[in-house]
């Protein structure tokens, strides 16, 4: 496994839906050794995840990373809030965002990067019910023309 391999634990497809992605950034996040091992077996859950910021600390809460089933006592809570990783400028640029209305902090993805778990956080802006409509119009025109294409190039 090379240093910069990236392979895919878990994503958030929901964040897309539902929030205008701003800023990404990529947070390291604090973990036990059972936990580890649970998403080495792609154990983990971000759909209902998300971020704030306590005490000049970055806390994830609601992501659920299933307990490893060969461990004992070590296991810990799967729902267990867990601190991310980031430097100081950037927990201030996004303290300093998420002080504006209507901005929030989504987890997109977890991923191992080398042998380090890395979760990829956003700046996000929520979507009005007419922008997610708005986006589901252009998914179905798009969908129905490379149908439209598909057909065509056939005969």
């Amino acid at each position: 496994m090379g240093k910069e391999s990236i392979k895919l634990i878990a994503n958030n497809k929901k964040a897309f839906h539902d929030y205008f992605i701003e800023d990404k950034y990529e947070a390291g996040i604090s973990l036990a050794g059972t936990e580890v091992k649970s998403l080495r077996m792609g154990k983990c859950s971000v759909k209902e995840a998300f971020i704030r910021i306590e005490k000049g600390e970055v806390i994830i809460y609601g992501m659920h990373i299933s307990p490893y089933e060969k461990g004992n006592i070590f296991n810990k809570d799967p729902l267990r809030p867990r601190k991310l990783l980031l430097h100081k400028h950037e927990i201030n640029k996004i303290a300093g965002k998420m002080a504006e209305k209507g901005y929030t902090v989504v987890p997109i993805q977890v991923y191992f990067k080398g042998s380090l778990v890395k979760v990829e956080i956003a700046l996000a802006r929520g979507k009005k019910l007419y922008d997610k409509r708005q986006d589901i119009a252009k998914k179905d025109q798009r969908r129905e023309s490379e149908r439209e294409f598909k057909v065509k190039n056939l005969y």
